[in-house]
């Protein structure tokens, strides 16, 4: 082989190696999606002000991490998953729907109520009132923009700056719900596990239908939570203790978490069948129950206390009664950053934030994307 064509071919490598180089180095330098909104759904997981809203108020020592909260807004000590998630894409918190004083909705809006199932439950707003509270919210916001981006300049300004855009393409909409109808289920049919299983079809079939009610209102950006590992509720592991054949090495009701576990997988099939559907869309499964399941299991590794314990309130009452007696025994720990648990139901900011630390990157999501670029 003479020395020019042994130069062609080496010339020739080289120059595919770059190409392959370029190529690689353009998939890993999109630039991060840009959302104009988040628009939330789902249940006390993600509500920022519902429930004190629409019910009653929550009160201290709810809410005592988040610095300037006139009223607390959350079922936590401080800040929600969803809190870390519009931090992470370097936006405001997002307020509540029926959260009327002080709210502005420039950055979205967020459904999401404490109680709230897809189906069935004793709380009123479940997944498909919540996307029609969205369906009205954007009719409206569409009506005052009078279906012309120019025409907000005769908006009041006041009125302007509490706004979203028009662009609803563009909002990221995320969704975390579905642990009520299991748990619903659990209280409701004297832990036949069997009918639960089989109820769980007909729950994602109302959950689909409600996704692509959102897609008809030009929802494209979805990032969709599975369930959390319901069996490691400390509250009701305390007030119904499991037996020991029914408990994990995590000290978790391994039945209950067996129907979460069945959920999700049926969850996740669905998505596969919805990305099939609205191929112009996008979907991110997360994997939250990986990642609560894991604190729980590793929670003493992890710099946490006992994660069977809580910080607030007590099982004394048949609802969450954190906030209801704070001069008492409601407030049982000094350190909340310790517990994974705030109340026995509700994670503490500290857990959320660690929840957080690991869903936010993708590492547990299908596909493998980061929140910030979720919409490629």
């Amino acid at each position: 082989m003479d020395c020019k064509r042994v130069s062609y071919l080496v010339g020739c490598f080289v120059f595919g190696l770059g190409g392959l180089f370029i190529e690689v180095r353009g998939q890993n330098v999109l630039p991060k999606c840009f959302y104009s909104e988040i628009y939330n759904f789902g249940d006390s997981n993600s509500d920022t002000g519902t429930t004190s809203s629409a019910y009653t108020t929550i009160n201290p020592p709810n809410g005592e991490l988040i610095p300037g909260l006139i009223f607390p807004t959350r079922n936590c000590d401080g800040r929600l998953i969803i809190d870390f998630i519009t931090e992470n894409l370097k936006l405001p918190y997002v307020n509540a729907y029926l959260d009327s004083i002080g709210s502005t909705y420039k950055h979205g809006a967020n459904f999401a109520t404490g109680g709230a199932p897809i189906v069935k439950g004793p709380s009123p707003f479940n997944l498909a009132l919540q996307i029609s509270q969205f369906i009205q919210f954007k009719s409206r916001v569409l009506a005052l923009y009078k279906g012309n981006i120019s025409d907000v300049m005769v908006l009041d300004p006041i009125v302007r700056a509490r706004l979203p855009s028009v662009e609803f393409k563009k909002a990221l909409y995320t969704i975390d719900i579905g642990q009520l109808d299991l748990a619903y289920g659990l209280f409701t049919s004297n832990n036949d596990y069997q009918a639960i299983n089989a109820s769980i079809p007909s729950v994602l079939a109302n959950f689909s239908q409600g996704v692509q009610q959102l897609y008809n209102e030009e929802a494209r950006f979805f990032w969709i939570h599975n369930t959390g590992s319901w069996g490691c509720v400390p509250r009701t592991n305390k007030m119904y203790k499991p037996t020991p054949n029914d408990t994990d090495s995590a000290g978790c009701r391994i039945s209950e978490n067996l129907i979460a576990q069945e959920f999700n997988k049926q969850l996740k099939d669905l998505i596969v069948d919805l990305r099939k559907t609205f191929p112009d869309a996008r979907f991110t499964y997360v994997d939250i129950y990986s990642a609560k399941y894991e604190l729980t299991k590793n929670a003493k590794n992890l710099g946490f206390a006992d994660p069977m314990e809580f910080c607030c309130g007590t099982i004394e009452s048949p609802v969450v009664d954190c906030g209801v007696n704070t001069k008492d025994k409601s407030r049982l720990c000094d350190n909340p950053s310790k517990y994974i648990t705030w109340d026995g139901i509700h994670y503490s900011e500290a857990a959320n934030k660690w929840v957080a630390s690991r869903i936010i990157n993708g590492s547990l999501s299908d596909p493998p994307v980061s929140v910030d670029m979720a919409c490629h």
